[in-house]
């Protein structure tokens, strides 16, 4: 049997993202949403449409879903019965140079809501956690070449 030919250079990524929370490791992540949004809203007057824009201010949250079988979700949990802010930290994990950037950081985040999965039988539960992003920036782009 002939070997199956070989993925093209860009689609054999050798690097995935790994979740930190104040610095400590968040395994068993399922998914990682963050939201931005920036709105603007157009002024319009009698004479003519577009004239100006006002600028709301920006806001930013996150969703975040893990396999409840881990300390991650007690310590999860404990920050958002705290009320703690924390950071959440984007960083590429392994060898290569396949994402965008080196590493994102979402600083000062507050959990506003969690909601723990029903148990099932076959598969672990999952916790979503959800909140408020009050600062995020990229640390380094990543160079194209």
């Amino acid at each position: 049997m002939p070997d199956a030919p070989a993925a093209p250079v860009s689609l054999n990524w050798k690097t995935r993202l790994e979740i930190h929370a104040n610095g400590k490791s968040i395994s068993a992540v399922e998914s990682f949403t963050p939201t931005f949004n920036t709105q603007v809203t157009p002024i319009h007057s009698i004479e003519a449409d577009n004239i100006g824009a006002v600028f709301h201010p920006q806001a930013a949250t996150f969703s975040l879903s893990l396999k409840a079988i881990g300390p991650a979700v007690a310590e999860l949990t404990r920050l958002a019965l705290a009320g703690t802010k924390f950071d959440i930290m984007l960083a590429e994990s392994g060898d290569g140079k396949d994402w965008t950037f080196n590493k994102m950081l979402f600083r000062d985040c507050l959990i506003t809501s969690a909601n723990p999965s029903n148990v099932v039988i076959d598969g672990a539960p999952t916790a979503t956690f959800s909140g408020i992003i009050l600062g995020f920036r990229g640390e380094k782009d990543r160079d194209p070449a």
